[in-house]
């Protein structure tokens, strides 16, 4: 009978440890229990956001889409086709509009407004897209969309929209409805054309401006540009992996004239990205080029970024080489240039065409391989689309102009210098993609999990020492 009598006395004071241990420690438990709840809950939503997002376009522009990406890009070409590029080389935010002579546009196309083809009497009446006779000569594979449209397809009568040249051929897919002219192949209608494209519009709107402003001032530049009347000069820092120009100027010549652009102390394989901002009140900029070729820099790392002009020109007797970005969503582009190489990005309106005199105005498909600033989702408001005028923001402080008649409309001696010794902000980093913010909710989520996890070992602890007691 005495060896179980300790048993009977120790199995009672075991309940009431337990029990007074629960009523102390029940608090620590709920809450453990709620901070694992709402963290996981956290990260399911961000990992789904994620799964979303998988099938989602990348956004802005970007390198070549296999396909078959070329080992280096030609020059403008008539040969043969050997490589496929699948990415979106032109993105028009609002309608894509073609009037006079204006030629064709090459890669794959997204335009969520309408597509509007309306030549001038007397050129040729035909519109290529996708594959074109002089260009790159890299296409998007064949049976793959060539032009996705989320408005109206619109053919003027007798004039041809062609997606399509000898072997290479592609699809041509509207969401609106289709009127009149002759589409090859046959244009199909898909309501869905553009679904998964709409919300690049907001995220160019937000990445341009990010790329020229840092906290409503002019991103801190690495070099100078300098409009010297027949050319306009950028010099870079010769070290810097990321090159930044602001140019809140015209580059053209004396009376709207074209002019060269020309790059010096520009480092091997760095990315240039050259912002032509507007000063506060101004609604316009202009790049008027008579250069081939750029010297000094690679079209592939070149991006124009035109962040807050409402009317955007391409005009002159050159081509201009690099990818272009128009941030503005109620901007209008008129392209008048014989050629643009590179990927053309529009939150806004495009209107391709040949000027005075002008026949066979291209848009040529190149990647852009740079690496910009890293950029979040926040996107600016558009005052301009209710009528107001746009509150740009003032560049200040060193190295910016003075806002003036006298250096911003393109006028020689118009530059722009940065502050001495002046770091640049986001160097090295890759272009902002779409996507969700999911940085917040991964980071909360993981917080959370972590206090309740920490909290659950606190528990553990206590417990594993009541238990040895």
């Amino acid at each position: 009978m005495h060896p179980t009598q300790p048993a009977q006395h120790t199995r009672p004071m075991q309940h009431k440890e337990y029990a007074r241990w629960l009523r102390v420690n029940r608090p620590a438990a709920s809450v453990m229990a709620l901070l694992s709840l709402i963290g996981g809950a956290l990260l399911a939503c961000a990992f789904s956001m994620m799964g979303t997002e998988d099938s989602a376009p990348v956004a802005g522009p970007g390198p070549c889409v296999p396909g078959t990406c070329p080992g280096a890009y030609p020059e403008p070409n008539n040969g043969p086709v050997t490589s496929r590029d699948n990415g979106v080389n032109i993105f028009v935010g609002g309608d894509y509009t073609v009037r006079q002579a204006a030629a064709d546009a090459e890669g794959r196309i997204v335009v969520l407004g309408d597509f509007d083809v309306s030549k001038a009497t007397g050129v040729p009446p035909v519109y290529h897209v996708g594959v074109v006779g002089t260009g790159s000569r890299v296409p998007p594979d064949n049976g793959s969309p060539f032009l996705r449209i989320g408005g109206d397809l619109k053919v003027a009568a007798g004039q041809r929209l062609v997606a399509e040249q000898g072997p290479v051929s592609g699809t041509v897919a509207y969401a609106g409805s289709v009127h009149t002219g002759t589409v090859s192949p046959r244009a199909v209608r898909d309501v869905a054309a553009v679904a998964l494209y709409g919300p690049l519009r907001e995220e160019l709107t937000s990445a341009s401006d990010c790329y020229a402003y840092e906290r409503g001032a002019a991103r801190r530049s690495t070099g100078t540009a300098v409009n010297q009347g027949a050319a306009t000069v950028f010099t870079g820092d010769g070290r810097s992996r990321l090159q930044v120009f602001n140019a809140p100027f015209d580059l053209v010549a004396p009376g709207g004239g074209p002019q060269e652009l020309l790059f010096r102390g520009v480092p091997d394989g760095a990315t240039v990205l050259v912002n032509l901002t507007n000063p506060e009140g101004g609604t316009t900029r202009a790049i008027g080029t008579s250069s081939g070729r750029l010297a000094g820099v690679r079209r592939e790392r070149l991006l124009w970024n035109f962040p807050d002009a409402k009317e955007v020109r391409l005009t002159g007797g050159g081509q201009l080489d690099g990818t272009v970005l128009v941030g503005r969503r109620s901007s209008v582009t008129r392209v008048t240039l014989p050629g643009v190489n590179g990927r053309f990005f529009t939150a806004g309106s495009l209107i391709h065409e040949s000027g005075a005199g002008g026949i066979g105005q291209a848009l040529h498909a190149y990647p852009f391989d740079g690496s910009l600033p890293d950029c979040g989702t926040t996107v600016p408001a558009d005052p301009a689309d209710s009528g107001e005028p746009l509150p740009l923001p003032v560049p200040s402080g060193p190295g910016a102009p003075a806002v003036g008649p006298a250096g911003l409309a393109g006028a020689p001696g118009a530059s722009w210098s940065p502050a001495p010794d002046a770091p640049v902000a986001g160097d090295g980093h890759e272009l902002a993609r779409t996507g969700p913010p999911m940085g917040a909710y991964m980071a909360a989520g993981t917080a959370l999990v972590a206090a309740g996890a920490g909290l659950a070992l606190v528990v553990l602890f206590r417990t594993r020492m009541r238990v040895v007691e």
